[in-house]
């Protein structure tokens, strides 16, 4: 454990930053094919999104892949609920946040994070897909930057999911609309991600992206 003094010196943090991608890529590497699925902390659970994300995780644990997190409450805790009633492997990415984040129950596989970058970069490595179910700033922030590292090809195509046409139509009514009437987005920049309502979908745009449908 690193006390807060060692942070302190710029140089010295390197090696924080270093233990974490090593712990990272060591319990990662050894998961399997997984999905990512990011959502807001603050949904409940009495939210119809809720019991949505634990469907559709069920569903995608079912098909073989591991499921990860960012291991806090909310329709993360949905996910590694969904994964593991489906007997799946239920991963978390947890974040050391001022307002301090509990990882949830369902989490069988935690790792701990203080660096965001370095958890974004575990999110992306080991994931063939990212399913977007309804969030704040974290999820969007998520979102975009997969979008842009698929667009920019800094990393290799994969599908990215949006769950919920009401919840997530008029963003992407603003992209074609706005952002790409504006000539800031090109029409196959819009074909990088998929919007779906369905647990069902979700699975069939993965498996039909891997040839398995």
């Amino acid at each position: 454990m690193f006390r807060n003094d060692f942070t302190k010196d710029e140089t010295w943090r390197i090696f924080r930053i270093m233990a974490e991608f090593v712990d990272g890529f060591e319990v990662l590497s050894k998961i399997g094919p997984a999905v990512s699925i990011f959502g807001s902390a603050r949904i409940k659970k009495n939210d119809p999104y809720y019991k949505l994300t634990e469907k559709i995780t069920y569903q995608i644990a079912k098909e073989g892949y591991a499921v990860i997190t960012g291991g806090g409450p909310g329709l993360m805790e949905a996910a590694n609920k969904g994964a593991k009633k489906a007997e799946g492997k239920s991963i978390g990415l947890n974040i050391q946040i001022p307002l301090e984040q509990k990882a949830n129950a369902y989490v069988e596989t935690l790792l701990d994070f203080h660096y965001f970058f370095v958890r974004k970069v575990m999110f992306v490595k080991y994931a063939k897909a990212f399913v977007i179910m309804p969030g704040g700033f974290g999820t969007l922030d998520e979102l975009f930057e997969s979008l842009n590292l698929i667009q920019t090809e800094r990393i290799g195509k994969f599908p990215v999911v949006l769950v919920g046409r009401k919840y997530w139509g008029g963003l992407v009514d603003w992209l074609k609309t706005t952002a790409l009437k504006r000539g800031c987005l090109a029409q196959e920049d819009l074909r990088i991600f998929s919007l779906v309502d369905k647990p069902e979908e979700v699975v069939e745009e993965i498996n039909k992206f891997y040839g398995k449908s």
